[in-house]
């Protein structure tokens, strides 16, 4: 070529590529003012390392790890805590000069500006171990348009001024992410290998360092030959920089396993459970212990590391769980819930919510919820009658057919058809859980009355009842109270027999004791000095009378071993739902076992053994479970018993209910037959059903002094 057709070419070239940089500066420069002056914009507020996304546990009361939350498997460690092979394959794969540089590879990052400003879209990488800390720590959501790279720069180089170097490692080697959530190495190591860190191998590490450029197009359980492929090419650097030999580099390649599954490392393995799903949706939805917004509570126990210490017992819940295992499978699919409160405080010692949680396919914690409570309802009205004023010895008619009032329709009575004994007293109509009396019991206490007491010895973050002043609470003041036609969960079944158990204060459900940061600091503990709902002489009384279901009546057969217990039995019409609630002084168990998708029969079940064949009730496989539950929790504990009930205050009289009207006559008085006829010189008083006069502190409520007492 002759010189000066060479010379003329290359003018041209040299003309171009001025031309060229010309068009690109004059693109380029608005863009690299605006980062030039992105400081004033954006400025930078580094985040403590402890802010970093961690894991929060949850301990038993004996300090045993029972679950873990977490949004983002990220675990993070100190540099110190990482061997020094790891760190070198990540340096060798991702940033071999990060300990030579500012933050910025110029050359690598004009490249890749120039090729992303030609398509204003990202095409090349080229970001240093600081850049990449800089991009997930200020830049996360920022639309990579063609000065996406120049910003990611302008922040590592102030990064590079902020923090040494050993902290921009450590900060990248703690929120890298690598694929199927984890992020972070010490996740890494526990997702891919079930190992921690300081275990990982080098040839490990270096594979997971090939995760970086892309986790999710390099995923080992989804996109095997693409990660093998890749984990070819970390080789190939490693040999490349001298890392590893040849030899060695083949050998890794043809003995190394990709990993196949998604793994956690043994010691923490943890199995959800309903106790641990009631646990999340507590903290999240039903209590502010962790914040006053949702989103506050959501990123502390998804990200905040909180050590949350819970009132599970784990012996208990052992013994729960067994006892849920006596009630046979059935092509039905009948199961049991049940729920256990320490008596005292309240304390959620146990659930379970059926036959096992299963995530997606069977996750509905019966324990939870509501279902009609058939006789067990019966240890509220027993209790707002006693603190009326009723008496264990007060006689009521209890036939098996009785007609009564309904004040929901009054055009239409309430009728029941059930076991009936006559007249007896209130203790004995308690044993043996007769509807008829219990239903007028309902009606001469006030059902309103009922209800609201109910509600407030039920009361918890939980309770599925809603609350009694709401438009309309799921409770009503139905005649069909009586008989366990409104609907309550076994954890409101619990919470109501807890305020007698514990002498009338009730104590609210609860799951947590207390909450610590990750550094100790204890930031919640739990106080409640509960509230007195009934009075203690109430509480007394009602625990001897409900004794009686066990000693002598429908839970007979199961009674504990060498404690004192009460409670009661529940079935409901057709036998669709069985219940058993007893107490001691120490623990709260609630059963039911039922069908948990509709209400189907109970009856004539092959798979049942013994009289539960024929029809299951509340003495039977509900008071079984309860005992198998019971009896071990409170094996080798010297038992402890109430108090005697207080002396009764007046002579037994006869609760009446005649007609509309309630009733309340002296036993033995003269006439019996219910009507209210005042005969033999007795002294009656009568009230509207619910009606209650204002200024009046006698029994029952109703107007009057010495209620039902004969003159001298």
């Amino acid at each position: 070529m002759r010189p000066l057709t060479w010379l003329a070419r290359l003018g041209l070239v040299v003309a171009a590529g001025a031309l060229l940089l010309t068009s690109v500066v004059v693109a380029v420069a608005p863009r690299i003012w605006q980062v030039a002056n992105a400081h004033e914009e954006r400025p930078v507020e580094l985040p403590p390392f402890t802010a970093l996304a961690q894991r929060s546990y949850a301990y038993d009361i004996f300090g045993n790890e029972i679950a873990a939350f977490q949004l983002e498997n990220s675990q993070p460690v100190p540099l110190a805590d990482i061997p020094d092979d790891v760190i070198a394959s990540f340096l060798a794969v991702e940033d071999k000069e990060f300990y030579g540089h500012d933050g910025v590879n110029v050359r690598s990052l004009f490249r890749a500006t120039l090729s992303n400003f030609a398509s204003d879209a990202p095409q090349q990488g080229a970001s240093t171990i600081t850049m990449q800390v800089a991009k997930n720590d200020f830049l996360a959501g920022l639309e990579r348009d063609g000065t996406y790279k120049l910003l990611q720069a302008h922040y590592a180089l102030m990064l590079e001024r902020e923090l040494t170097k050993d902290e921009i490692l450590e900060r990248y080697l703690n929120t890298v992410f690598f694929g199927n959530n984890a992020y972070g190495i010490q996740a890494a190591a526990e997702t891919y290998f079930a190992k921690t860190v300081d275990q990982l191998e080098f040839i490990e590490a270096a594979f997971l360092a090939g995760l970086v450029r892309s986790p999710t197009g390099y995923d080992p359980i989804n996109e095997p030959e693409r990660s093998r492929a890749r984990f070819a090419q970390v080789l190939d650097r490693l040999v490349e920089d001298e890392y590893v030999t040849q030899l060695e580099a083949d050998q890794f390649a043809e003995t190394f396993v990709l990993p196949e599954r998604v793994r956690t490392t043994p010691e923490r393995q943890y199995t959800r459970t309903y106790y641990t799903e009631a646990l999340r949706d507590y903290l999240l939805n039903k209590s502010d212990i962790l914040g006053e917004t949702y989103q506050e509570r959501y990123t502390a126990l998804y990200r905040g590391g909180v050590r949350v210490h819970t009132t599970f017992d784990p012996f208990v819940q052992s013994y729960a769980e067994s006892a849920r295992n006596i009630l046979p499978d059935t092509p039905q699919g009948f199961d049991a819930a049940i729920v256990t409160l320490d008596s005292a405080t309240g304390a959620i010692r146990a659930m379970v919510g059926g036959r096992g949680f299963v995530a997606n396919e069977n996750e509905t914690n019966m324990a939870l919820a509501p279902r009609q409570t058939g006789s067990s309802i019966k240890l509220f009205i027993l209790a707002a009658a006693l603190q009326a004023g009723a008496q264990p010895d007060d006689l009521i008619d209890g036939p098996k057919t009785c007609i009564l009032p309904n004040p929901d329709n009054p055009r239409e009575p309430f009728e029941i058809s059930a076991e009936g004994v006559g007249l007896a007293t209130l203790d004995e109509m308690t044993a043996r859980s007769i509807n008829c009396a219990y239903a007028r019991l309902s009606q001469i206490v006030g059902l309103n009355r009922v209800v609201d007491t109910t509600y407030r010895m039920a009361r918890s973050p939980y309770l599925y009842l809603g609350q009694p002043e709401d438009e309309h609470p799921t409770i009503q003041p139905y005649a069909s109270f009586a008989t366990g036609a409104n609907e309550m969960s076994p954890l409101d079944m619990a919470a109501g027999a807890q305020t007698i158990a514990n002498e009338g204060i009730h104590h609210e459900p609860f799951y947590v004791e207390f909450v610590e940061k990750a550094d100790g600091t204890r930031i919640y503990t739990h106080e409640d000095a509960g509230q007195q709902i009934l009075d203690r002489g109430v509480a007394l009384t009602a625990a001897s009378v409900l004794k009686g279901p066990l000693e002598r009546g429908t839970a007979r057969e199961w009674p504990l071993e060498t404690w004192t217990a009460a409670g009661k039995t529940g079935t409901q019409d057709d036998n669709t739902n069985a219940w058993f609630v007893g107490f001691t002084t120490r623990l709260t168990t609630a059963v039911w076992v039922g069908d948990p998708d509709a209400y189907t029969r109970m009856e004539n079940i092959p798979e049942f053994d013994g009289r539960n064949r024929e029809k299951v009730q509340g003495g039977r496989y509900p008071a079984q479970i309860w005992n198998a539950v019971m009896n071990p929790a409170h094996a080798n504990l010297p038992p402890v018993d109430w108090e005697g009930p207080p002396i009764p205050p007046r002579p037994a009289m006869r609760l009446y209910l005649p007609g509309v009207e309630c009733l309340v006559r002296r036993a033995g008085s003269g006439n019996d037959d219910g009507l209210g006829s005042a005969t033999g010189g007795a002294t009656t008083t009568t009230a509207a059903a619910d009606d209650e006069p204002d200024g009046f502190a006698g029994p029952l409520g109703f107007a009057g002094g010495a209620l039902g007492q004969a003159p001298p």
